[in-house]
């Protein structure tokens, strides 16, 4: 069970984290495009886990079971980076959705319903409640939402620090204050599931269970939430991007 020095053994310790890796994957999913498969994650996140246990020194406590999330989780992202989450023609599909957001919110003054979106688009509600399923792995952001004229896009041209990563430009105060608004005027169902997935950390399953719905229902729900808040949301991302360029510019000048 231990080494010489009184350390667990390694085999040990693998066996005993393996549930916290599987929990990750799990998690993840609802994320993920469909295609991504749950062995590929844990696969990844074994191989995260065993480079947390090789680089971790003070002991095997808490303390490591926070480091180790963090090693596995990155490990997962960095295997799904190989591959692009979501397919192009997926993403056009819906920025149709959120352009559809945009205009019946301006002429109606609330979000719009599932049905008025799908009336909207000119597809039945089964059809578009299909794509939302198929839309697993919306994010709120992409690299390509900068894109500008040219080869390049607006994060290229005028970013090379770190504050032009994407989940930086999602810690500015501004941006955090506008996504928590965002996401308060979601509808009732929507916010709830984001309570449940992002804050209490429950699965699918588990907030199928407690919203009375189907897991596919929770991945509709949270993939047009996605949608909402992205079309909420990117005026105010180019904004602190804008920022970020003028205090370079600044540091520069």
């Amino acid at each position: 069970m231990y080494t010489a020095a009184g350390q667990p053994k390694k085999e040990d310790l693998v066996q005993r984290f393996v549930p916290l890796v599987k929990r990750i994957a799990y998690h993840l999913m609802a994320r993920l495009p469909a295609n991504v498969q749950f062995e590929d994650l844990v696969q990844n996140g074994m191989l995260g886990l065993l480079d947390a246990i090789e680089r971790f020194e003070d002991g095997m406590g808490a303390q490591f079971e926070t480091y180790a999330t963090q090693r596995v989780r990155g490990a997962m992202l960095d295997g799904l980076r190989e591959n692009d989450w979501l397919p192009r023609g997926m993403r056009r599909e819906l920025r149709r959705i959120e352009q559809a957001i945009t205009q019946l919110e301006h002429a109606n003054g609330r979000a719009p319903s599932e049905k008025e979106l799908a009336d909207s688009l000119g597809m039945p509600i089964a059809d578009y409640q299909k794509l939302l399923q198929d839309a697993r792995g919306h994010q709120i952001i992409y690299y390509e939402d900068f894109a500008g004229e040219g080869d390049d896009d607006f994060l290229d041209r005028h970013f090379s620090a770190p504050e032009a990563d994407p989940a930086s430009i999602l810690e500015d105060k501004d941006v955090r204050r506008s996504l928590v608004q965002a996401i308060d005027g979601l509808p009732e169902r929507e916010k709830m599931m984001m309570a449940l997935y992002y804050e209490q950390e429950l699965n699918l399953r588990e907030i199928g269970e407690v919203m009375g719905v189907t897991e596919s229902r929770v991945c509709q729900l949270h993939s047009q939430a996605i949608a909402r808040l992205r079309s909420q949301m990117l005026g105010n991302v180019k904004l602190a991007l804008g920022k970020g360029r003028g205090r370079k510019e600044k540091a520069l000048g």
